[in-house]
């Protein structure tokens, strides 16, 4: 009979336990909800200087504290949520500290890309609209947060590094109007053939220019400059080695194409990390560089060239002289841009436009922090925590299967990419911006021929009239009888015709 009442007991008990530990699981479940609607909110929240935001609603929905506003429910039996459980004072986020990459826009980076091909309810031209007003609606905003994040070392210590690049670009130019009649004269080069060396540098520049703007639209800024100033050094090192003329003239054809990549590109990525107050006159402080890379070679010529003993010779096959060393000394500058360029980062502008927004938020933290700690404000925080990135529009290509020849889809890729860089370049024709196109191509078109055309010009124009000047103190003696007589002086530029010379002597 006493047994009863114990069961009974027991049974009460246990079901207070049971009732008990529900309770505290749906008080712990109750806070995750809660946790993670906060979190939805906090990544739904836009760049607040940008969309400028009530920021009010956000603190009425958390407390001061970092406590959800309803904590009732972890008071009550010792029951605690797991964003709170085991919270220690020494464990709170100060300001300044890291806290993580903040979510894109798109909750899914690949919800807003499109291929191209495909029925789809948007058309083409609907689809490319939406990318533009993104376009416009990123210009914006990335205006706002280049403000933030302010202008100081790093946009000094990449100005150094650009404009040595450019200077070494501006090196290569110069090179061919030093060269020039040296190079005529060590390779034998006929009058007929001695215009291709002036013009094969150019020639590379035009091609060069067409296909690595086109391609830093795909890969990358900083990427392109790397491979095209390497090419430009690497080929502008092999062509002061090169003995034949057919493949002198090669190799600065490629170097020229190196160099038409890496000048336009200098300046897209420089501006892409300008604030709009500084572009223009930073910009055109960049390019001072072109002309110290003039005055460099100028004075490297005037040093080197003249010394012919700086030559050497191995038989009769190879010979080195002086303008060879001149070759090699100027491609010093571009092997130093390309070091010093390896330590800096890609465009965050890129990176956005390329849908890549963690790696463009990391690159602007990077350049707001570097400018904070040089003006001694460390603690400042960068407070961008959503940036726009426009749809992407990822165009089929058709890929042979998994079993088809390796070259084959090599070969598809690259004619992918040809086929975008060509559309990149026919959209400068097309509307709002061909009227503009066609100015500035024209502007360029002057400017380039008077410029390049004078300075390659120049030194044979130099050649010819220090020729005349010799052949007009040449004086000429016809007939004479010479007997008996010390020449102490030098015959040089004289022409004797018919005379007799006996008994003399030469002191």
């Amino acid at each position: 009979m006493d047994e009863a009442p114990n069961n009974r007991t027991s049974l009460v008990k246990g079901a207070k336990d049971i009732a008990k530990e529900a309770k505290r699981h749906a008080s712990k479940n109750f806070n995750k909800a809660v946790d993670r609607a906060s979190d939805e909110y906090s990544a739904q929240r836009s760049y607040n200087r940008f969309h400028n935001e009530d920021e009010d609603n956000y603190n009425a929905y958390n407390q001061p504290d970092g406590q959800y506003g309803d904590n009732a429910a972890n008071d009550e039996d010792g029951a605690s949520s797991d964003a709170t459980e085991g919270h220690d004072d020494e464990d709170e986020i100060y300001e300044g500290e890291y806290q993580g990459v903040p979510a894109s826009n798109n909750e899914n980076p690949r919800d807003g890309q499109v291929a191209l091909g495909l029925k789809s309810l948007k058309s083409q031209k609907e689809l490319e609209n939406e990318r533009q007003a993104d376009e416009e609606e990123l210009a914006q905003q990335y205006e706002l947060i280049m403000q933030e994040c302010g202008h100081g070392r790093f946009q000094w210590q990449l100005f150094f590094v650009l404009g040595l690049a450019l200077m070494s670009d501006g090196v290569e130019v110069f090179v061919v109007g030093f060269v020039l009649p040296s190079a005529e004269t060590d390779m034998c080069i006929p009058n007929s053939g001695a215009g291709w060396l002036g013009s094969i540098v150019y020639l590379g520049m035009m091609f060069g220019a067409f296909f690595w703007g086109g391609l830093s639209d795909k890969v990358g800024r900083k990427q392109c400059l790397l491979i095209s100033m390497s090419v430009n050094g690497f080929f502008a090192f092999l062509s002061s080695f090169v003995q034949g003329y057919s493949m002198f003239l090669l190799c600065r054809m490629v170097s020229g194409f190196g160099i038409g990549g890496a000048v336009p590109i200098v300046f897209s990525y420089f501006a892409e990390v300008l604030a709009r107050e500084k572009r223009g006159e930073h910009l055109s402080w960049l390019c001072m560089f072109w002309m110290i890379g003039g005055i460099y070679a100028s004075a490297m010529a005037w040093a080197i060239i003249p010394h012919y003993g700086w030559s050497f010779s191995m038989g009769s096959a190879y010979q080195f002289h002086s303008w060879r060393v001149f070759v090699v000394v100027c491609a010093l500058p571009c092997v130093s841009a390309v070091v010093a360029l390896t330590f800096m980062p890609e465009s965050p502008r890129f990176f956005l436009e390329a849908g890549k927004h963690d790696e463009a938020w990391m690159v602007l933290k990077h350049i707001h922090d570097t400018n904070m700690r040089a003006r001694g404000e460390p603690e400042r925080v960068f407070t961008v925590n959503r940036i726009k990135i426009p749809k992407q529009l990822d165009e089929l290509v058709e890929m042979q299967n998994e079993s088809a020849n390796p070259v084959l889809k090599v070969l598809c890729k690259i004619k992918a990419e040809l086929r975008g860089i060509w559309l990149t370049f026919m959209r400068c024709f097309s509307y709002p911006v061909k009227e503009n196109t066609m100015k500035l191509a024209a502007v360029w078109f002057t400017l380039s021929f008077g410029f390049y055309g004078l300075s390659v010009w120049f030194p044979d124009v130099i050649k010819h009239l220090q020729a005349d000047e010799y052949a007009s103190r040449v004086k000429i003696h016809h007939n004479e009888r010479i007997e008996d007589f010390t020449f102490n002086f030098t015959l040089e530029n004289q022409i004797h015709r018919n005379g007799v010379f006996m008994n003399d002597r030469y002191s």
